[in-house]
């Protein structure tokens, strides 16, 4: 969506809180021993509570409110009350919800102590991946810079970047126009960003692989073919002329 008005502002700050919050919670009593499906309650706990509802739920009849997705699973993990966070887990938290006919989306990757150093490095990197195609994300430039930054971003420190998971629109529905925002350099897309434009940016930096398949056992999970770890951060902007974006999935607690 293109927001225009002050209450499209307010509405979309207000969704992008109660996700960015939902995250932040989730990520602060993540540790080992706890079920992904535990932690899944409690973002239909908060959800409920602010009168939101789980985006996945809604528009697709996901088996959970939120996607967590833990080691060698890139995305769409499915919680579950028989898989135990452990020790040394890397576990993606991905938030969409909807109020008020507003989506907002967020996710962050989080390490569960004793971290390897590998995988420190991963997700600094993906950070930093995350940032750097934000401060691409500027009226009038073309869109596909936010792919050319995190594709940058990823190989100056020996990664890559997952070719067939993207970034999207968000606003109205939970993906909008632009569809397909890349996480790599597309060279015939010459879309330009506009101001007022809701996009979600979510780098996927991968230590091996270039493409995510499907979990044959679930139906959702999507995993790379050798199984390498994937880390991934995700934020809702809008679209500003002359400066940065203003992210909208801003926690408030």
């Amino acid at each position: 969506m293109i927001i225009r008005t002050k209450d499209e502002l307010e509405a979309m700050q207000e969704i992008g809180a109660i996700c960015a919050n939902v995250l932040k919670k989730m990520g602060q009593i993540l540790e080992p021993g706890l079920t992904t499906k535990e932690l899944d309650t409690i973002a239909g706990e908060m959800f409920a509570a602010e009168g939101a509802a789980s985006a996945p739920i809604v528009c697709y009849n996901f088996p959970g409110h939120t996607c967590i997705s833990v080691n060698h699973v890139v995305a769409h993990g499915i919680p579950s009350d028989s898989l135990v966070i452990r020790p040394g887990d890397v576990v993606n938290i991905d938030i969409s919800a909807v109020k008020n006919g507003y989506f907002g989306d967020t996710s962050a990757s989080f390490a569960v102590p004793p971290v390897k150093s590998t995988v420190e490095r991963l997700l600094h990197c993906t950070q930093e991946a995350l940032r750097q195609a934000m401060a691409a994300a500027v009226a009038g430039f073309p869109l596909n810079g936010i792919g050319l930054a995190v594709e940058k971003t990823a190989h100056r420190h020996g990664y890559k970047t997952i070719r067939n998971l993207c970034g999207h629109g968000v606003g109205k529905t939970l993906h909008d126009e632009p569809d397909s925002i890349y996480n790599y350099h597309e060279k015939r897309d010459r879309r330009l960003l506009t101001p007022g434009l809701v996009i979600a940016i979510e780098p996927f930096i991968s230590q091996r692989d270039e493409y995510v398949e499907d979990e044959s056992d679930d139906g959702w999970s999507l995993v790379t073919p050798h199984r390498c770890q994937v880390a991934q951060f995700e934020h809702t902007v809008m679209v500003r002329e002359d400066q940065p974006p203003l992210i909208l999935t801003a926690a408030t607690i």
